[in-house]
């Protein structure tokens, strides 16, 4: 299998030394790559993107050294120094691993999902064990029904639904639809039933056409993408919904559906109604970002062209909905991956369907097989995708492929994995220095999009904290995929002074913190390594 090809090691090209003795915080960027030695007093070391990366064309070994002393690391000894050395034995985790901000989803449309009573859920009935993959929900909201007056904003059942999910650990993907000809069944059914625009934009004069539904003749009212006034009250929401959820971490990411079916950016069923131009297009993306300041926005899959190469650099990234059916969809991606994006997918159509596709190009889909899945992941180098499009087809798939999307779970996005760990202590008349290395590949197939601490601590067999070493700041987006770190902690105590590191009970564990702050105040990671001896806290335990 393709991903199997991602594992090779690379060594990173920088030469870094930390110290400080009195626990402050002063925060440092180095920006030179040279492997010279640069001496910082800070309890958080920071890398810039430039150091912090690694290639195949970049083979340079040097350590990234943080050390922690109440004296100074460079005395000279006049007695042969007494030193002892642990090497740890690591294995890889077995089993699924789920983490934050990236993997595996299903649709989450309300709190609903969370009850003993929907057989699907995490607590029905049928014991679904495909939300042990889940790191995060999705779904779609009617703009409608979160806009349902000028100037006016419900936003009560999707906090409800924020605050579930955050219980539950998981962020949510949202997509605010215009337009759903999902639920025309007939000439004569409501408007408000498929059409999601707010009733308010036409009173205002925004303009709507009759089109005919390909699939069953059905005539049905569409709004007119291009209008001036549909523009004007689309950009009105933008500007609000930023306004409430801009930067909330309980949101993973924002497809900007403004236009078309399902607001995924085409009018391909509905015969008679047309998309905007390009020029419309990137304005409305323009928007979004000019408003949207922290939190990812998503150019839907349709999305394509020119706009797309304005949507990457604005920032925006790329979903695509094609995938595993439609030959080419993962390669599309590639292009986001290479902006330093994170890629997302969902497929074609539920799994059930892709089993019975005919296997026909053209004319017709790609079956679904597990080589194909494993190939659509690894090509378009994937950080978030829908295990499949509702939670029945959900729990169809992982009962019949549970080994294959476990193990998945290690290969999507980021996936961290301690290669090696050395603990040396060197006791002189002077002082006693342990120094732990460690070196950490991401074997996943996608950068960590966002900025992870990596902690060592001093603990008892519990995890509990007795002593906190440095931590390391990653930028999102550095520490690439298929790549190699190598890391050093240091901590020094004069002689005559208890050294930890010598006491009995004491272990170290690492860690790996979404903020600093959370290191600091002794809160427990929420980002596991993909190791043995994770305990229940999140923390790897190093073992003997």
């Amino acid at each position: 299998m393709k991903y199997f090809g991602l594992l090779g090691v690379l060594a990173t090209a920088f030469g870094i030394v930390a110290c400080g003795d009195d626990g402050s915080s002063v925060s440092a960027e180095v920006t030179s790559s040279s492997s010279e030695e640069v001496l910082l007093s800070s309890s958080s070391q920071t890398l810039s993107s430039d150091n912090f990366s690694s290639s195949s064309e970049d083979r340079s070994s040097s350590s990234w050294i943080a050390a922690n002393s109440s004296s100074s690391a460079g005395s000279s000894s006049a007695a042969a120094p007494d030193t002892t050395r642990i090497t740890y034995t690591l294995k890889r985790f077995d089993g699924p691993l789920a983490n934050p901000h990236k993997g595996f989803t299903v649709p989450t449309e309300g709190t609903w999902v969370f009850v003993p009573e929907f057989e699907y859920g995490p607590y029905g009935s049928l014991n679904n064990r495909a939300w042990d993959l889940i790191t995060y929900g999705s779904g779609y909201q009617k703009w409608s029904k979160l806009n349902p007056a000028k100037g006016v904003y419900d936003w009560t059942e999707l906090d409800k639904l924020l605050e579930a999910l955050a219980e539950h650990d998981m962020g949510y993907a949202l997509r605010v639809l215009p337009y759903s000809p999902s639920f025309i069944r007939g000439n004569d059914t409501p408007e408000e039933e498929y059409d999601w625009t707010p009733p308010f934009v036409y009173e205002e004069g925004a303009k709507k056409i009759t089109a005919t539904v390909q699939w069953n003749g059905y005539r049905a009212s569409v709004p007119v993408w291009d209008d001036s006034v549909y523009l004007h009250y689309a950009k009105e929401f933008a500007k609000a919904l930023a306004q409430k959820y801009d930067g909330d971490p309980r949101i993973e990411y924002i497809d900007v559906r403004s236009f078309g079916e399902w607001g995924e950016w085409h009018a391909s069923h509905l015969e008679g109604s047309e998309m905007p131009s390009d020029s419309v297009e990137k304005d409305m993306l323009d928007y979004y970002a000019s408003v949207f300041k922290k939190t990812l926005l998503v150019l839907p899959s349709s999305g394509m062209g020119d706009v797309y190469t304005h949507a990457l650099s604005l920032g925006i990234t790329k979903r695509d909905d094609g995938f595993i059916s439609i030959p080419g969809r993962p390669d599309s991606l590639v292009r986001a991956y290479e902006a330093n994006l994170p890629t997302i997918a969902e497929n074609q159509a539920g799994y059930a369907t892709l089993l019975n596709n005919n296997d026909i190009i053209p004319g017709g889909y790609l079956k679904w097989t597990p080589e194909r899945w494993v190939d659509a992941i690894t090509t378009a180098h994937l950080t978030y995708y829908v295990l499949d499009q509702d939670s029945d087809e959900g729990y169809k798939f992982y009962k019949e492929n549970k080994a294959l999307a476990d193990s998945m779970t290690k290969v999507i996005g980021y996936n961290f994995t301690v290669e090696r760990a050395e603990l040396e202590t060197v006791a002189s008349d002077k002082d006693t220095m342990s120094t732990l290395t460690i070196t950490v590949k991401n074997t996943g197939v996608a950068p960590c999009f966002f900025d992870l601490y990596l902690a060592a601590e001093f603990v008892d067999s519990t995890g509990t904290t007795l002593k906190q070493w440095n931590s390391f700041k990653i930028p999102k987006g550095t520490f690439k995929d298929n790549t190699s770190k190598d890391i050093a902690f240091m901590h020094v105590s004069p002689s005559g002074e208890p050294h930890i590191a010598t006491q009995p009970g004491v272990r170290i564990a690492l860690s790996l913190y979404e903020s600093e702050e959370a290191f600091k105040s002794g809160k427990n990671p929420t980002v596991r390594f993909d190791n043995d001896g994770i305990l229940e806290n999140k923390k790897l335990l190093l073992k003997k």
